[in-house]
């Protein structure tokens, strides 16, 4: 591959970054996906008076939902997904923002009835979709389709970042094939003396993801190995709404004990929708719904996890084969299907608390888990 071809993944990616941080500025980004499809798109969570009326002026704008957060609205659809909503004269900004928005449910219950447009959307409206999850951002957008001459003058004119929707809806894989190691530094820790942190980082801008290596590993052997996303709330602050502490520590005293592992530290907060997106999913929570209901009544998966990262790190540290320490059989699987061999699952539980009660047994019982 010649030093051009291998710049242009890296060089989408450099774009994405900046595509993201717009979104999340609440400034529009133009997604062009190839004849003639090319819309401009909003984070629905920031839409102000202002842009709805700028969108109006372009043409015809829509609202497009995920699928899991149309069907919490009653919207009938066809089974599209994502689902385009067509903003009618009696929607406003605010009414936007709560169609987003599963945390104002109660307060605004009656907010439909919407019908959804009948024909599958053009690819620039998933990778709007896809932009927003990057931007961890709700997975709701207003978005207006534009002929593609008015499309680059209208970017010019307000110096709007272009982004090709392919690289929207690929950037996951090829960040993490992407993963450079970038630093590293011995970090004695309270639980094991002898570890070692790699940092690798993505080529779009992306968080870092963290290798803790504790002794020696011997690399000709499955190595103890255990995937970990990050958890401001449970790692850091010792929160009882999950078991994420405990399980980070306890897998750090269980290689200390086993005389070698490693725990990869993925900056997947709350199974990759990031932290203020949790935060909104403990709200529901509190209101009755499970952990998988509210993830999905925000408008993600249950889980939107990658588990390629965690297989690129392996590779980069010489590891193949691991002995898998989780009670989750879809992190056995996940590691597989990129390539790692799990010669064994390595049971990781913890006692449940009066918090974390039936958190723990809605993974049980709807996830698998191993609990």
């Amino acid at each position: 591959m010649s030093d051009a071809a291998a710049a242009q993944p890296q060089n989408g990616l450099i774009l994405l970054d900046r595509a993201a941080g717009e979104m999340r500025r609440g400034r529009p980004v133009l997604i062009a996906a190839g004849d003639g499809d090319a819309a401009l798109a909003l984070a629905a969570e920031t839409l102000s008076v202002e842009a709805l009326r700028d969108f109006q002026a372009l043409g015809q704008p829509f609202v497009a939902l995920t699928l899991h957060r149309a069907n919490v609205l009653h919207v009938r659809t066809a089974g599209t997904d994502p689902v385009l909503l067509t903003v009618t004269d009696r929607m406003t900004a605010a009414t936007i923002r709560d169609m987003a928005d599963p945390t104002t449910d109660l307060d605004h219950p009656l907010l439909g009835p919407f019908t959804a447009q009948r024909d599958a959307p053009a690819r620039s409206v998933a990778a709007a979709i896809a932009l927003a999850k990057r931007a961890r951002l709700l997975p709701a957008v207003v978005v207006v389709a534009l002929p593609a001459d008015m499309a680059k003058s209208e970017a010019a004119a307000r110096d709007i970042v272009i982004i090709d929707a392919e690289i929207a809806l690929t950037h996951e894989e090829t960040a993490a094939r992407s993963l450079k190691r970038v630093a590293s530094a011995r970090v004695p820790l309270i639980d094991a003396e002898s570890v070692e942190i790699v940092a690798f980082r993505p080529a779009d801008g992306a968080l870092e993801h963290l290798a803790i290596i504790v002794g020696r590993p011997n690399p000709d052997a499955p190595v103890l190995t255990r995937l970990h996303s990050e958890c401001f709330t449970g790692d850091l602050l010792g929160s009882l709404r999950c078991d994420c502490g405990e399980q980070l520590r306890g897998a750090i005293r269980t290689m200390r004990d086993a005389g070698a592992g490693v725990l990869l530290y993925l900056a997947q907060e709350g199974r990759g929708i990031g932290l203020i997106n949790k935060l909104r999913a403990y709200r529901l929570q509190d209101r009755g719904f499970d952990t998988i209901e509210a993830n999905e009544r925000l408008g993600f998966e249950a889980d939107e996890r990658l588990f390629l990262p965690a297989a690129e790190m392996l590779r980069h540290l010489g590891y193949e084969r691991v002995r898998l320490l989780t009670n989750n059989p879809g992190k056995v699987a996940g590691l597989e299907r990129c390539g790692i061999s799990v010669s064994e699952r390595v049971p990781h539980a913890f006692p449940a608390n009066n918090h974390n009660e039936a958190y723990l047994a809605t993974k049980k019982k709807k996830s698998g888990h191993y609990l």
